[in-house]
């Protein structure tokens, strides 16, 4: 089987950090369905055409009368559906029998507001995702970002989901067919909340590795962000330089930059990296987590997601050699 590709953004005003969004009101369910697998009979893998900007994945999403969307392929969203991050867009999408909700994520601040409706569609490329969660924010904090939404386990979630960033194209395959050949590399990976997380070594600087629990969040376009906490395994390298990091669903976030030596992926090492630096408890939500593999790393590699046999299948590709 041979890989297909995928890109990614970045505006360091409006960097989007969803990673366990908590949708809370009555009776809300949001686990995955078996029943949204794409495939049909004719056993045909679908392609996507993605662009990369600022190291996201940027997808073309289409749902009830508006504009095609710019959507951040995310996978801290948990979950099946759309988060759209526009409240301008209510009257187009036409929510059925819209709920109110609270919707937690990154930063320090109160979750946010938003509207939702269950059993809803959309399309992505030539594949519909039927019995989809939407969920609309109600407050402007993402007034300016030139992303509308962010979709990550209705795609994730379902599928073997391959992500060439040579050619920028993901591809679906059904997982149950999957024939992956020796030129790629099987990690094996882990789940929490339905969120991916990869055991990774990294040196900060001439000590030796060091091993890390690390869950990914390719809606980052960070390459890796050190999570600062009493019991860190890590040291900060002596020069860093403080930054706005990002806006979160609770608000934003700050912290430092600074290169270490080597972030080691598998059997890869990756090197003079440019590392983030933020307070655990206002950049994650995820206990136990030391850092988090973003997308300024992975994109250096073409991918294979296989959340259903657990592994993160990698191949470096054109931009491993790509200075951070």
């Amino acid at each position: 089987m041979k890989a297909v590709a995928s890109s990614i953004l970045r505006n360091s005003s409006f960097l989007i950090f969803l990673t366990a969004a908590a949708l809370t009101s009555a009776a809300i369910s949001i686990n995955g369905n078996k029943d949204n697998y794409p495939f049909d009979e004719t056993n045909k893998n679908y392609g996507i055409p993605f662009r990369l900007v600022n190291n996201k994945i940027i997808l073309s999403v289409k749902i009830g009368e508006t504009r095609p969307l710019r959507a951040i392929l995310d996978s801290g969203m948990g979950w099946d559906g759309l988060l759209i991050l526009n409240s301008n867009l209510k009257d187009s999408v036409k929510l059925e029998n819209p709920k109110n909700a609270n919707i937690g994520g990154a930063g320090k601040e109160k979750a946010s507001t938003a509207v939702f409706a269950d059993s809803m569609s959309f399309s992505i490329g030539d594949i519909k995702f039927k019995n989809q969660r939407v969920v609309i924010l109600n407050n402007d904090n993402f007034k300016g970002s030139s992303s509308d939404a962010v979709v990550g386990y209705s795609l994730l979630g379902h599928s073997a989901v391959e992500v060439d960033f040579d050619k920028l194209t993901i591809i679906l395959h059904d997982p149950e067919k999957l024939n992956v050949d020796s030129s790629w590399e099987a990690l094996p990976i882990s789940f929490k909340n339905s969120i991916p997380w990869i055991d990774v070594k990294v040196v900060i600087d001439k000590e030796n590795p060091v091993d890390l629990s690390c869950y990914i969040d390719c809606a980052s376009s960070e390459a890796v962000e050190f999570l600062l906490k009493p019991d860190q395994k890590f040291s900060v390298p002596e020069e860093t330089k403080e930054v706005h990091l990002g806006t979160g669903l609770s608000g934003d976030i700050y912290g430092k930059t600074g290169k270490i030596a080597k972030v080691i992926l598998g059997s890869y090492e990756l090197k003079n990296v440019l590392a983030a630096f933020a307070p655990s408890e206002v950049r994650s939500k995820q206990k136990g987590a030391d850092a988090v593999i973003a997308n300024n790393l992975l994109r250096r590699f073409n991918l294979i997601y296989d959340y259903p046999r657990q592994k993160l299948y990698i191949k470096p590709n054109s931009h491993f050699t790509d200075p951070f």
